[in-house]
Parts: structure tokens; C-alpha cells; sequence
């Protein structure tokens, strides 16, 4: 009973944590999101991506420019997103190369057309994590 009122706890904390309109249901349920990014000579750049949701969070899988803009991005580690016409302005875009199988898999599961793209070079995989309200 003590692990069933720890869990609960830990996603209470994390639901608290997370800025107004997060909601996974949303990542899950929208095919694309905008990712923000500048680079080094204050330029912004939106970029359109998948994204899949796995034990709790949303992943993008990027190919070689994406993974650069994430890369050089100003204001690294952290990335502005848009999706279903909510903007997340502080999201930390977290290199987690370890999850690239599993992503990949859910991509292939989510996207019909994954069946061409999963055959393209991905050098960088992301785990989106908002950052607490007010910072």
C-alpha cells in the first residue's frame, strides 16, 4: 500500500510541476508539434516534428539540421514549443540517445508514413520536460 501512495505522489508532484495546459493527452493526440529555436546570430527558427509520447513524456526524434538547431540553439538547453495553439516558452530539449530504440518504435506504431522516414539518418533523440511554473 506504501508503493501505491509513493507512485501517487510522484505524479501528483509532477502534475504540479508542469506549467498551465501541459497535457500528455495532447502530445499523444496531435501528430506534430513547432519547435523554436535561435541560433547563435539571434535568428529563430520554427521547425514542424513528430512527436510520441512514452511512460509519462513526449519525445521527438530529429534528423542532422534538427539535431544542429537543438545543438547551437541560444538558449540551449531549453527550446519554446507550440502545439495544439498552446506555446510553451521554457521546455528543456533533453539528449537521451538510450531511448532511440523505443522511440523509433513508437514512431513506426503512431505513423503510417514512419514505414519511409524510420530509414533516414536521426542523430538525435529528445525527451520534452517543461520547466516549473515561474522560471
Amino acid at each position: 500500500m506504501n508503493l501505491v501512495f509513493a507512485l501517487a505522489a510522484v505524479f501528483l508532484a509532477a502534475a504540479t510541476d508542469a506549467p498551465a495546459g501541459w497535457n500528455l493527452d495532447t502530445f499523444q493526440n496531435e501528430s506534430t508539434l513547432e519547435l523554436y529555436t535561435v541560433n547563435a546570430a539571434g535568428e529563430g527558427h520554427w521547425s514542424t516534428v513528430w512527436v510520441v509520447v512514452i511512460d509519462g513524456a513526449p519525445y521527438l526524434r530529429l534528423h542532422e539540421q534538427g539535431s544542429d538547431r537543438i545543438e547551437n540553439n541560444a538558449s540551449k538547453p531549453f527550446v519554446k514549443i507550440r502545439i495544439a495553439q498552446q506555446e510553451f516558452d521554457q521546455v528543456e530539449a533533453q539528449s537521451v540517445p538510450e531511448m532511440a530504440d523505443k522511440v523509433a518504435a513508437a514512431m513506426a506504431d503512431k505513423y503510417t508514413t514512419d514505414l519511409f522516414v524510420r530509414y533516414m539518418s536521426h542523430s538525435l533523440t529528445v525527451r520534452l520536460v517543461p520547466a516549473p511554473p515561474g522560471t
